[in-house]
């Protein structure tokens, strides 16, 4: 790969926050297999760039939404640009089959990504995803996109660690966002992020993350900042009347616009995220801070990060986990039965176990 002129390696990144955060490693691991002797152009949804905003894996980014009204269009646009970027080399972080048709259209001599969906024939690297019994086996993130990585020749086993970076832009926004809240620099602040992009069912009641921040708040004296999606803004003021405290805020208080880059500079000088299984999760992971998350209808293992400051509660019950975006069985007593005694006790034992740290400078761009 080293060998002769400079090549191009466009990456179909993946549709999500979460798995987005998820697939750093890998993105490292690419990064620090070619080095300087080839361009790294990653496609991406605009919704969700943010993400990896001002982190050192890709020379490029080109937006691409896939969910988009005229995506046909956007996808031959697509193709034509691949092809007049000579992009030699496609490693498909995505599962669908109209990525892999891209990736073919392109003229790209290598394609390489997980061979579902029926879209082997457009691939000529194929890797395969354990089943049993004729399913999927349940396996995490970091691990399937870093086998894809290995099987584009980046060495083998590298580190899982999510990386991600705020910018200076991020952190300035978020100097206004708690000044506005009333929340000093020095102040021990437990963020709280109540969203699901994935559907209702991973979303636990709004009545129980209120009574949760009136208890972090009055019985273990920290602020309490609750995160706000651009759509979130009635879940979230739900979430602030029902604590009825006056050191329970949200984001969706001040006129800064709710962001992902806000979000990540929030929880990077956080002391603990409690937070559903979605994407503002993994923001935890890759600034070292402390997290409870909240599981319902998926397994763990599908976005398992091996972080150690990290625990995981979920609720057993006989019909889950079942994978699906909306309870079939309309009571959704994965998470309701998920309850705020527990959670509370979580987070006391998580505060005892992790003293406060300084944020960490290093994860900050300027």
């Amino acid at each position: 790969m080293n060998a002769g002129r400079k090549m191009t390696v466009g990456v179909f990144l993946p549709n999500w926050v979460g798995d987005l955060a998820m697939a750093t490693p890998a993105l490292r691991a690419l990064r620090r297999h070619v080095g300087g002797s080839a361009r790294i152009v990653g496609i991406v949804r605009p919704a969700v760039a943010a993400t990896l905003a001002d982190t050192p894996f890709l020379d490029e980014l080109w937006h691409y939404d896939a969910f988009a009204e005229d995506r046909r269009a956007q996808a031959w646009r697509l193709v034509g640009r691949l092809r007049r970027a000579r992009v030699e080399t496609v490693l498909l972080l995505t599962n669908t089959r109209r990525s892999a048709l891209i990736a073919w259209a392109s003229g790209a001599r290598r394609r390489i990504g997980d061979a579902r969906n029926r879209r082997s024939w457009f691939l000529t690297d194929r890797v395969e995803a354990p089943r049993a019994d004729g399913r999927f086996v349940p396996r995490s993130a970091v691990t399937s996109y870093l086998r894809l990585a290995e099987a584009l020749g980046c060495p083998s086993d590298p580190s899982p660690r999510i990386e991600l970076a705020t910018s200076a832009a991020d952190e300035r926004a978020c100097d206004e966002a708690f000044a506005a809240l009333g929340i000093d620099d020095g102040d021990d602040v437990v963020v709280l992020n109540s969203s699901s992009a994935f559907g209702p069912a991973k979303l636990w009641p709004a009545e129980y993350f209120g009574t949760l921040g009136r208890r972090i708040a009055s019985e273990l004296g920290h602020a309490v900042v609750v995160l706000c999606g651009p759509a979130e803004r009635d879940v979230v003021a739900t979430i602030v009347r029902a604590a009825a405290h006056p050191r329970v805020r949200s984001l969706a208080e001040q006129p800064i616009a709710p962001s992902l880059g806000l979000s990540k500079a929030a929880v990077r000088r956080a002391r603990l995220l409690v937070t559903t299984d979605s994407g503002p999760r993994h923001f935890a992971a890759a600034f070292d801070v402390p997290v409870v998350t909240l599981f319902g209808p998926t397994a763990i293992a599908w976005s398992e990060t091996w972080f150690a400051k990290a625990v995981h509660l979920q609720h057993a019950v006989d019909c889950g986990p079942c994978q699906q975006r909306r309870c079939p069985l309309e009571h959704h007593r994965c998470m309701r039965e998920l309850d705020v005694d527990r959670v509370f006790a979580a987070v006391s034992a998580q505060l005892a176990r992790w003293p406060r740290t300084r944020a960490r400078d290093v994860a900050v761009s300027r």
